[in-house]
């Protein structure tokens, strides 16, 4: 089984989509989307510093046209796949290659979200930082009495969690046993309930589309299940963004189901990094370039 899995905030690097544009379909359809998100995806795509890539607005609708433009390479000359999943925000680009939402409204979901969650992020101060290694018990109980929030059970022993920043910087200073604490580069708690307020205009939006169901297996973030039904997908993503990413449940639904090979959509590096670790001796692939997807490819054709 080839799952195809899609990144999430926090993977964009200035310039990362540079080589892909030399293909004039590949800047007609970054261009259509961009319309669509109503940012200028070509320009950050190609010029903008991490700073201004780093914008919650920018970097979510960038991520989805990412994964949707690689995806869109990786299948017209002649990939396939059995599955797909993705990491937060990811998820809407994996909603987009399950056939679940089209890319238009996949473009016009997600810009909403980055707005509404970087409005939300804008009223408090806070942070998010991964916990790397200690006993998970250990690291919760932590978190939990410096008055943060798990957001992301990524797997591999990392947690990411969220909260004020002068706890996060108290959590840094006296990490769990065995742990590292390491802030991340975002502008809000995502994932927790200081997003609530995001919520409700996600559920706005997504009361406009018409959802089908899933052409191939996917995932959720919710709890690592298959979901068969476009319309409760598209529900959990709604949720999904004030409740915690749970990708280390998905790793195990992989695992459980068979997986023979994972390969992660632009801008690529991090999901691979997680399943090298949790998902021992399963080949994968990072598409990070035009150049990648020979191996994704061979990839696809060896488990067929």
């Amino acid at each position: 089984m080839i799952i195809v899995v899609a990144p999430g905030q926090g993977s964009q690097t200035p310039g990362f989509l540079s080589p892909w544009l030399e293909e004039t379909s590949a800047w007609e359809t970054l261009s259509r989307l961009s319309e669509h998100a109503e940012v200028d995806l070509v320009l950050h795509a190609t010029e903008s510093d991490a700073e201004t890539i780093r914008d919650t607005r920018i970097a979510q609708p960038l991520i989805v046209a990412a994964g949707i433009l690689t995806l869109q390479a990786l299948l017209d000359g002649g990939g396939r796949m059995d599955g797909i999943a993705g990491h937060s925000v990811g998820e809407i680009t994996a909603a987009a290659g399950a056939g679940i939402l089209t890319s238009e409204d996949a473009i016009r979901l997600v810009a909403e979200r980055g707005r509404a969650m970087a409005e939300a992020a804008a009223t408090v101060e806070t942070g998010m930082s991964a916990v790397v290694g200690g006993d998970q018990a250990v690291v919760l109980d932590a978190v939990e009495q410096a008055g943060l929030f798990p957001a992301n059970y990524n797997g591999g022993g990392q947690i990411v969690v969220a909260g004020p920043r002068a706890a996060l910087a108290a959590l840094a200073e006296n990490p769990p046993a065995g742990a590292r604490v390491i802030a991340l580069q975002v502008a809000g708690a995502f994932h927790t309930e200081y997003m609530a307020p995001a919520v409700d205009r996600m559920a706005a939006v997504a009361s406009t589309l018409s959802p089908k169901d899933p052409a191939v297996a996917i995932w959720t973030n919710k709890d690592g299940t298959r979901v068969a039904s476009g319309s409760q997908f598209l529900d959990l993503l709604v949720g999904q963004v004030s409740s915690p990413v749970r990708w280390d449940l998905c790793m195990e639904s992989f695992a459980a189901e068979g997986v023979t090979g994972i390969i992660e959509l632009a801008p690529a590096g991090a999901l691979t990094g997680l399943a090298k670790r949790a998902l021992r001796g399963v080949p994968t692939v990072a598409v990070k370039t035009p150049a990648d997807l020979a191996a994704a490819r061979e990839l696809m054709e060896r488990d067929s």
